[in-house]
């Protein structure tokens, strides 16, 4: 019989590819360091083929060890998902989801729902992590995530993506800058104005780089912000205009008296947030439940400028 991997082998495989550290690689699969070890042996002999280097430097994927990587977790994700789906008539979204959100929204959207996840779903797990939306993407496609969060998309036969809201962006501008009396900033005098971005990654970049070629502005070369609440600091302080959407404005501009916030005329000024997870999935079932209890929250936040894709 042709051989296959054990799920403990691949389970084995892949807590070392992600640690790089047999000790710590065992300790997360709560096995002895031998028993890993030998495991692990005698499936890079099986398999033919050494998955990693080991060297008085560490130890490292091969090439053949890259290439099987995503295979081991697809593996082990669809093994979940036959337990999943014998399970499908639970009432807790299956039991556990891994959400990946966007930082530009997660953070001031979660808090929302998640009240409302514990009160319909008590016995549901969720682990979410925070990342850039193309490392989300990639989360997703390898399996590390169960769905993510996201904004604007692009359009892809492998997700499933529905739109949960439809968000405002608005230029912040210093009290003190010339353009703050004006309650709408025409795009033509943004020419010559320094922006601030956050980092390669995020969707606000891109946004912000649309804006400084429409405009004439100078997208700033020597600072990448890897939060909105770092951005917001620079820009109160003068050193450049920025973009803000409207869910991070409603929790955290409160607090900021320097900055006033202005429409841009002659640019599409929003975004779109997506509830996205992989393309035929036997757990579809679970998240479109949850984006339905994701878009009541939309619509009982009352915060201007989101507002929940019903159609």
């Amino acid at each position: 019989m042709r051989f296959r991997p054990s799920p403990r082998q691949l389970e084995y495989f892949v807590a070392l590819a992600e640690s790089l550290h047999f000790g710590r690689a065992a300790e997360s699969c709560h096995v002895s360091q031998p028993t890993l070890s030998s495991q692990f042996k005698l499936l890079e002999d099986q398999l033919g083929s050494a998955l990693l280097e080991r060297g008085g430097g560490g130890i490292a994927l091969t090439a053949a060890g890259e290439r099987l990587l995503p295979l081991a977790r697809q593996a082990l994700e669809n093994l979940d998902e036959i337990v999943t789906a014998a399970q499908a008539g639970q009432a807790n979204l299956g039991g556990l989801i891994r959400l990946g959100v966007s930082p530009t929204f997660g953070p001031y959207f979660l808090p929302r729902l998640l009240p409302a996840l514990k009160r319909d779903f008590p016995d549901l797990e969720l682990y979410i992590r925070e990342d850039r939306p193309k490392s989300l993407e990639a989360g997703l496609a390898s399996g590390n995530f169960d769905c993510i969060l996201t904004p604007d998309i692009l359009p892809s036969e492998q997700w499933t993506a529905r739109i949960l809201c439809r968000e405002q962006v608005l230029l912040a501008v210093p009290k003190t800058h010339p353009l703050a009396d004006l309650a709408v900033v025409p795009v033509a005098l943004l020419k010559g104005e320094k922006l601030l971005a956050l980092g390669q990654g995020f969707r606000l970049y891109d946004d912000v780089q649309a804006l400084a070629r429409a405009s004439g502005a100078d997208l700033r070369q020597d600072y990448e912000g890897t939060s909105l609440d770092a951005l917001r600091q620079m820009a109160s302080i003068g050193m450049g205009l920025a973009l803000f959407p409207a869910a991070y404005i409603a929790s955290e501009f409160g607090k900021e008296p320097d900055l006033l916030l202005k429409q841009v005329e002659g640019m599409s000024m929003q975004r779109l947030i997506y509830l996205v997870w992989r393309r035929g999935s036997s757990r579809s079932a679970h998240f479109e439940k949850l984006l339905v209890l994701a878009l009541q929250t939309v619509e009982g936040m009352n915060v201007a400028g989101v507002s929940a894709e019903t159609g």
